[in-house]
């Protein structure tokens, strides 16, 4: 299982209409190199950050969805009157594809300054300059966080969200969900190195 960063701009798409519609397409891919991606490497199952782009006071990571359909062909490349037609893309060659992916849960809002603060994530194709891609990987350890800091992304996600308790008799966090959360309370145990 893999994990990845789709970028979306929420005046167009936002991860309350995915909370809204729980599944939906993820249409309208039209650079080369995050097609290979959604083509070849994306797999049902595969977890994903939600990110708001191009907005000010929302940008940033704001949510998780779970891939539950692989690559197929996006069928809007061939609508003459939207906005992802492809004249070029042939019906029977189909140059751009699309997944399906569903709802699993909002987070509060990590920004983009957060994330280049964090020393964890220096290496997140999201942080690094000229990096414009709408579809990106996200490795284990960015997604998990580093055991050995606590300024990792599942901490900052955590504490932002409440959902972190910190047990330090055992040198260990705890995660869980909320009551009243659409999921059942659930824990999990980190290693949690002191600093």
């Amino acid at each position: 299982m893999a994990n990845w960063l789709f970028k979306t701009e929420p005046d167009t798409f936002s991860i309350d209409t995915l909370k809204q519609q729980k599944v939906s397409c993820w249409e309208g891919v039209r650079n080369y190199q995050a097609r290979n991606m959604m083509r070849d490497e994306i797999k049902i199952g595969d977890q994903i950050f939600i990110y708001h782009s191009s907005c000010k006071d929302v940008g940033g990571v704001v949510g998780i969805a779970t891939v539950v359909k692989e690559a197929y062909p996006d069928h809007f490349q061939f609508d003459q009157q939207g906005p992802y037609f492809d004249p070029k893309s042939d019906p029977d060659n189909p140059r751009w594809v699309m997944v399906d992916i569903e709802y699993q849960r909002h987070l509060r809002l990590v920004s983009l300054k957060r994330m280049k603060a964090n020393p964890a994530l220096s290496e997140m194709p999201l942080v690094k300059r000229g990096n414009r891609l709408s579809i990106m990987p996200v490795t284990d350890s960015q997604w998990q966080g580093d055991p050995a800091d606590d300024r990792s992304i599942l901490a900052e996600l955590g504490k932002r969200t409440g959902c972190l308790a910190a047990c330090s008799k055992r040198n260990r966090i705890r995660v869980s969900y909320p009551q009243g959360s659409e999921r059942q309370p659930h824990h999990y145990m980190i290693q949690l190195y002191r600093c």
